[in-house]
């Protein structure tokens, strides 16, 4: 089964780091997704530019408007994700305690709908 990894965290944190703080966690991820390769599991994952680079799209019945910026002020914000498989949410979790960060959500991936037509 596919879980996203979903990290957060607190971005003034991270924009504050130092060189040898951005390099460590650079070295505990790249750590992480050996792991995720010695065990088949890394699907996909990417860091997240900060949020004041989002675009928010709120529809509200037939009415769309697109605004600058995440959809709400938070101390901490999704700055990156995994993508993985793991063979149910236990094992997820296991694989998600190796990463440095704080706060990691784990959501199981929706398979692929057919809309029937």
């Amino acid at each position: 089964m596919e879980y996203a990894l979903l990290i957060y965290g607190d971005e003034k944190a991270w924009e504050s780091r130092d060189e040898a703080g951005i390099r460590e966690n650079v070295a505990r991820h790249e750590r992480f997704m050996t792991l995720l390769a010695e065990r088949d599991a890394m699907r996909g994952g990417k860091e997240l530019a900060p949020s004041g680079s989002a675009t928010t799209l709120r529809r509200r019945g037939d009415d769309v408007s697109v605004t600058d910026g995440p959809f709400a002020e938070t101390a901490e914000v999704l700055g990156g994700f995994y993508l993985i498989e793991a063979a149910d949410l236990d094992a997820a979790i296991e694989l998600a305690r190796e990463l440095p960060e704080g706060v990691v959500e784990i959501r199981p991936i929706v398979p692929p709908r057919k809309s029937g037509s």
